[in-house]
């Protein structure tokens, strides 16, 4: 199915499944159209500067409120490995590397709510601060089921590394494939189908603020990505109200919920506003490299931002390493060694990483926490101490990205000790064989 959607980033927008749903003038009328229900969705505080606030006027054909009470989620259905509480985190300062993460065993069948799992993260959600970084494997579609989700703790920045997603939300349909990636924002209901089978891939999920472009600087007023790339759904409404009742999965908390009601959450048939999901084609980024020598900082491939209360200090960046041009004179290729006060978690949608010779693998990960030194492998180093410096298209079949913090995360201890094989212990010995070549008598 081929679908429409709307382009641009935070842009106020306003669209109808039927002509004549979005009331004129006004936003709660006495009576709407066609008998719908006006309801308000607030991403922020009523009283936020019109620069950052964010909200939607729905129009649904029965208000979300018409549920039965919230009770906690069936054990089979809550995914208890998807939390930053402090005891399923473990204080730890050293390298990590991930193989890829397994995927749902054969017979088994898991939903993309249900495969949720933290690999790192920190705060509470209750405060509104922290992070978390997560996989999701996944192997059965939830709209069959009817099933929906929301996430009142955070905005979930998803990145499919293995089969597309088609997620239909509140305002719209999206489909998402690797090399794109999708944001729903807090509270926003949504569902997951799995158009390709097992499926796998990462998230972001930030406790606070929301995502917004960053600023360009002195490279000016084009480059990166570009607003009217990010693409939100069309209003598109179910109205269905029989046979087997929805439920709905929350998380609260940290905690996981669950409620049941006889209509389907996306009934939508109008909307306007600039709170809503989007979707972005990374192939679509327009990247900044060097034309003389050395490395810009990687800050030059930040897609998307959420800032912190300090000026230039972000508490989530979503960057990426796109193929692209190499071509710096006398200059070491591959990224530098490097002691970050920012916590980088890396991972690979396809091909390969410049930096790393093996082992950092597609659908794997990475964690380097804050000052924790962190560079290229042995074998990379001797290499590209060595290569002819010609201009190369750099890794035309690979995409990595980075969740970059100036949070300092924790590994779970799902992730260091019950992710079955994934953990690769022996991580640190790829920098074990740098050969010493200070001779102070050769120039």
């Amino acid at each position: 199915m081929q679908l429409k959607y709307l382009s641009g980033f935070g842009n106020e927008f306003a669209t109808e499944a039927l002509e004549g749903a979005l009331p004129e003038g006004q936003n709660s009328p006495q009576v709407c159209a066609y008998g719908l229900y006006a309801e308000q969705i607030s991403g922020t505080a009523f009283t936020a500067p019109r620069g950052h606030n964010q909200r939607t006027w729905v129009y649904r054909i029965r208000p979300s409120v018409s549920h039965l009470p919230y009770q906690p989620a069936a054990d089979e259905k809550a995914p208890k490995l998807c939390t930053v509480a402090a005891d399923s985190l473990v204080t730890t300062p050293n390298q990590l590397r991930w193989s890829p993460f397994a995927l749902p065993a054969e017979g088994s069948k898991v939903t993309f709510v249900q495969g949720l799992k933290t690999v790192a993260g920190c705060g509470d959600p209750s405060t509104r601060a922290g992070i978390a970084t997560i996989v999701y494997t996944a192997n059965q579609s939830m709209s069959p089921l009817r099933e929906a989700f929301y996430n009142a703790d955070g905005d979930f920045l998803i990145v499919p590394q293995q089969g597309r997603l088609e997620i239909r939300t509140e305002m719209g349909l999206l489909h998402v494939s690797p090399t794109e990636i999708v944001v729903i924002p807090r509270g926003i209901k949504f569902s997951v189908d799995l158009p390709d089978g097992p499926s796998r891939g990462y998230i972001l999920e930030t406790f606070d603020r929301h995502w917004e472009l960053p600023d360009l600087g002195p490279i000016g007023a084009n480059g990166l990505a570009n607003p009217r790339d990010f693409l939100a759904p069309v209003a598109a409404y179910e109205d269905i109200d029989t046979g087997a009742p929805f439920t709905i999965y929350s998380k609260y908390q940290g905690s996981y919920f669950q409620l049941s009601q006889i209509h389907s959450p996306f009934d939508v048939v109008a909307w306007h506003g600039n709170y809503t999901p989007f979707k972005y084609d990374l192939k679509k980024f327009n990247t900044i490299n060097t034309v003389s020598f050395d490395h810009p900082d990687p800050s030059i491939y930040t897609v998307l931002t959420v800032k912190s209360g300090n000026p230039g200090v972000a508490l989530a960046d979503f960057v990426i390493f796109p193929p692209r041009w190499m071509v710096a004179e006398n200059t070491f290729r591959p990224p530098w060694f490097h002691r970050n006060c920012m916590s980088e978690f890396m991972g690979l949608i396809s091909g390969g990483y410049d930096a790393k010779a093996e082992g950092f693998l597609p659908g794997g990960a990475s964690l380097h926490s804050a000052f924790s030194a962190h560079g290229p492998d042995t074998t990379t180093f001797i290499n590209a101490s060595k290569e002819e410096l010609k201009p190369i298209k750099l890794r035309p079949d690979g995409l990595a990205f980075m969740f970059e913090s100036s949070l300092m995360m924790s590994p779970s201890k799902w992730a260091l000790e019950d992710c079955g094989t994934a953990l690769q212990k022996e991580y640190y010995s790829v920098w074990q064989g740098m050969p010493k070549l200070f001779n102070p008598n050769k120039k």
